[in-house]
């Protein structure tokens, strides 16, 4: 998908997703803080910002989806790097070996 099919897409789940918390679009604008018209723009993929998506989220209880967007990373990828590095080998004197 491009971009703008990815926008109709998200912009139809947040749709659904307010009709589902039965809640019209002028309550969800004002309890976002958003205009009903930048509502619209958001739901029908038309463009928005990411302050109005968030605030949308948050309006309706769903910024636990975040994690799924954009997870934490729980691992230093620098630290994985200095880990990887093979060891270095242990050098023994070298000597005449004595039969054993």
């Amino acid at each position: 998908m491009v971009a703008e099919e990815l926008q109709v897409a998200l912009g139809e789940r947040l749709r659904r997703l307010r009709l589902s918390r039965n809640l019209d679009q002028r309550e969800t604008a004002e309890k976002a803080g958003i205009s009903e018209k930048a509502l619209r723009n958001l739901e029908t993929g038309r463009g928005s910002t990411v302050e109005t998506l968030l605030r949308v989220l948050k309006a309706l209880d769903s910024l636990d989806g975040l994690d799924a967007l954009a997870p934490e990373v729980s691992v230093d990828p620098l630290a994985l790097l200095r880990q990887s590095r093979a060891p270095r080998r242990v050098s023994r004197p070298r000597g005449p070996r004595k039969a054993g």
